[in-house]
């Protein structure tokens, strides 16, 4: 696991691009493609306090295979939480949290709800008081950011990561008003200039799952699939003629769903096509999280989706069970005969 020292954007500009098309420090010129400058809304400035759940990329390690980001400040005024005055009652906050997983596209449960109480009771601190929310995975393991309400006492944060009887770890980044575990170290190259990756992210959305592979055909199809579903999914589609997939995203605001594989993509109709001829395989299929055909758009590279339920559409993304991000290649499932 990375160590967490405090990140500065002047480290992150080494990372990038010149803006006349120098390489990248220690990287031959052939070696991939050339990163990209993180627009300055979208760093994370030293000494100030962190607002967009997108600048979370500009701390997430460059390797990073699945990122989940979720902006609870979205979700709240949507939601209608009840507020953190003196009035407000914790049993209407529990309440409320409730509600979210029920109604909100959440696809996190937040990192501080799994000790609540003890949080709550020795530290002053709560789930409530957390803005945004990044959670990410990457080869060497899981890590997160977590963005605090401006006016919170970031001691409190401190002092509960410092607490032996509680589980929370992590950096604790005062003046950002960031608790941070897993982020890139100096010098190690961010998400969030890889090129075409923030072109995926939406601005105000209440949450956004973002994967940097194609899924594969099993996890598609979900573990209950057999050889016969491959094949009904095959004799309509040749799926190896589709383009490679290497990173999409699908970003939730309220009923709204829009998945995003990247601009002038020829082949975004075709994939759109699969989701309508998907087999229904295990208990929660694509027809239980969404309703109505999705509508695409190959110039920007935008499919549109309604949902029909949230706990369930969360599920499938989750889960990958996302026709319309199937990798090109076909992978070769056990025979149900066992020969």
């Amino acid at each position: 696991m990375r160590s967490r020292p405090g990140i500065i954007v002047g480290l992150l500009l080494t990372l990038f691009v010149s803006a006349c098309g120098g390489s990248t420090p220690n990287r031959a010129p052939d070696s991939g493609p050339s990163l990209v400058e993180v627009p300055a809304s979208l760093q994370v400035q030293p000494d100030e306090p962190a607002r967009d759940p997108r600048q979370a990329l500009a701390l997430i390690p460059a390797d990073a295979t699945e990122v989940t980001l979720t902006d609870w400040r979205e979700m709240r005024d949507r939601l209608g939480h009840p507020g953190l005055t003196s009035d407000s009652l914790m049993t209407d906050r529990i309440a409320f949290w409730e509600r979210a997983r029920r109604e909100g596209m959440a696809l996190t449960e937040g990192l501080l709800r799994a000790e609540a109480s003890r949080l709550w009771l020795d530290h002053d601190i709560s789930q409530d008081d957390v803005q945004w929310e990044a959670r990410f995975r990457t080869p060497e393991g899981a890590g997160f950011v977590l963005m605090f309400r401006r006016d919170l006492d970031m001691g409190r944060v401190r002092a509960a990561v410092q607490d032996s009887e509680t589980k929370l770890r992590g950096d604790v980044l005062e003046a950002e008003h960031l608790l941070v575990d897993g982020i890139a170290e100096e010098g190690e190259e961010v998400l969030a200039s890889a090129p075409g990756v923030l072109d995926l992210l939406e601005a105000d959305a209440e949450s956004t799952y973002l994967r940097t592979s194609c899924v594969g055909t099993s996890e598609a199809l979900g573990d209950d699939a057999t050889v016969d579903d491959l094949d009904a999914v095959l004799a309509e589609h040749d799926i190896r003629y589709l383009r490679p997939l290497e990173v999409f995203s699908v970003s939730f605001t309220g009923p709204v769903v829009t998945a995003r594989i990247g601009a002038g993509r020829l082949d975004l109709h075709d994939r759109v096509d699969l989701v309508d001829s998907w087999p229904a395989t295990g208990p929660v299929n694509w027809s239980d999280g969404f309703q109505g055909m999705p509508v695409g758009d190959s110039s920007s590279g935008r499919i549109g989706l309604q949902v029909r339920n949230p706990v369930a559409a969360v599920n499938l993304v989750l889960s990958g069970r996302l026709p319309f991000a199937v990798c090109n290649e076909v992978e070769p499932m056990a025979d149900p005969t066992g020969l």
